[in-house]
């Protein structure tokens, strides 16, 4: 990653997933301040490494879930 990517994640403002558990399990974050691209993080190590998804696959993929083509395992 280049160092002025990490400069802006680290005054990015990030969000935490409303799916996300208050027990310390499946914590996601995800920041508006990256035009055309959603980085995506661990909420439990915001010092760690963030993918950088492209908007369109970002808006697909939660389109995907919210209609539910995902189904959870193990019978969550």
């Amino acid at each position: 990653m280049k160092r002025s990517n990490r400069l802006a994640l680290n005054s990015a403002r990030w969000r935490k997933s409303s799916y996300s558990n208050g027990t310390g399990g499946e914590c996601v974050e995800i920041s508006d301040d990256f035009p055309g691209l959603v980085p995506v993080r661990d909420s439990k190590d915001p010092q760690g490494p963030a993918l950088f998804i492209p908007a369109g696959a970002w808006r697909t993929f939660i389109t995907a879930v919210r209609s539910a083509a995902f189904s959870r395992r193990g019978g969550r």
